[in-house]
């Protein structure tokens, strides 16, 4: 036969695929109504993986069994999201474990922030709140963290991200770890400057100080000389030992206002890579609320050690004709080159096509956790 008529049976299988996958789809709503009224789940794994061995079983190479897995489990996927959307059509969203608020009640909080005067979090915190906000600093992430889960602060401020130097992992590990959630961000342009104790030439420096971010947010300039470089658990912290010790060789890597803070001089401005350099901070509480008009939602879960495990929950934001923004894997503590999943995407908790999302989300992944609506 020619392409032509080669071509034309191709269009004539097709067109009965498509006949048999909407009679196919007409009895999967029917289970799912029968699923509504007996109050059971729409994902039943066991049937699937039946369901799975039993057509690979009807092939006769290798080739043809594993396309037919993907078909079924493909088609099978879009079986359980046309029942996720009928459930959301009588009705039987659920509820989630989030309370919506006009606006956070920040006039009587107080909130925590990592680091010292003069740190970016503290300039973040200003921004967000208000300079007048009354607030307290500790040493370390998992202080704050702790901070506002034990209720000496009702809100933490964070930084999670930087647009030169990525993540902050531990941030994101600590957001699994303790029970509290993202209501806000601000994100902050940063501008480093090298400080040092009045007085001081560059040439006098040996020792700089600054976060470890920070060094390699400044790596160009820190590369044309031959300094020791020392990470501090903040910039301020820097800042501080260097007023401290009050010597001409040690300089730091820190914000102008900490120098202003701490009585320091600055010696050049700006030292940063890029110079659009910015970092987003995240506001946290311990409780389970967000804004009525937020427009970003963050999640995490995790996913079977298996081929297509993370498509197959990444296809619930495709079929609800969601934004995915973001996406980024942690290790799992213990669990040998086993990863936990973090997203961001675009929607608000109170929307349909987000509760349809989740709800798929939660039936077919692992340990997913809302991280909040902000």
């Amino acid at each position: 036969m020619d392409l032509s008529t080669l071509r034309n049976e191709i269009d004539r299988i097709d067109s009965q695929l498509v006949q048999l996958y909407e009679q196919r789809m007409e009895i999967c709503s029917q289970v799912a109504e029968y699923k509504i009224e007996n109050g059971k789940k729409v994902f039943d794994k066991t049937r699937e993986e039946e369901k799975l061995a039993r057509v690979r079983s009807l092939t006769h190479n290798d080739f043809n069994s594993q396309g037919v897995t993907e078909l079924f489990e493909q088609i099978m996927a879009m079986s359980r999201k046309l029942q996720y959307q009928m459930l959301e059509s009588h009705g039987r969203t659920g509820r989630l474990p989030f309370i919506p608020v006009e606006n956070l009640d920040t006039k009587k909080a107080r909130v925590v922030f990592q680091g010292a005067e003069g740190a970016y979090s503290q300039a973040a915190m200003m921004r967000f709140f208000g300079e007048r906000i009354d607030s307290i600093h500790v040493g370390s992430f998992r202080d704050a963290m702790s901070a506002i889960e034990e209720g000496s602060a009702e809100f933490a401020v964070l930084p999670i991200e930087n647009s030169t130097a990525g993540i902050v992992s531990e941030i994101y590990d600590l957001l699994v770890e303790f029970e509290n959630y993202i209501v806000g961000e601000q994100i902050l342009k940063i501008k480093h400057c090298l400080l040092g104790v009045p007085g001081t030439k560059i040439s006098d420096i040996q020792t700089v100080y600054s976060h470890p971010q920070s060094l390699m947010q400044s790596s160009r300039f820190l590369g044309g000389h031959s300094w020791q470089q020392i990470s501090m658990p903040n910039n301020a912290f820097a800042a501080r030992k260097v007023a401290e010790d009050r010597l001409k060789t040690q300089a730091a890597i820190a914000s102008e206002y900490a120098g202003k803070v701490y009585g320091l001089e600055v010696l050049q401005k700006p030292v940063n890579n890029v110079s659009n350099n910015s970092t987003r901070f995240i506001i946290v509480t311990n409780q389970k609320i967000f804004k009525k008009n937020a427009k970003k939602i963050s999640i995490c879960f995790e996913v079977p050690h298996e081929s297509g495990s993370l498509y197959h929950m990444l296809s619930h934001f495709i079929y609800n004709h969601l934004n995915l923004t973001k996406i980024e894997s942690r290790p799992i503590e213990g669990r040998t080159w086993e990863y936990r999943f973090f997203l961001d995407f675009e929607g608000n908790l109170e929307d349909s096509a987000v509760k349809n999302a989740l709800r798929g989300l939660r039936e077919e992944a692992s340990n997913m956790k809302i991280l909040g609506n902000y």
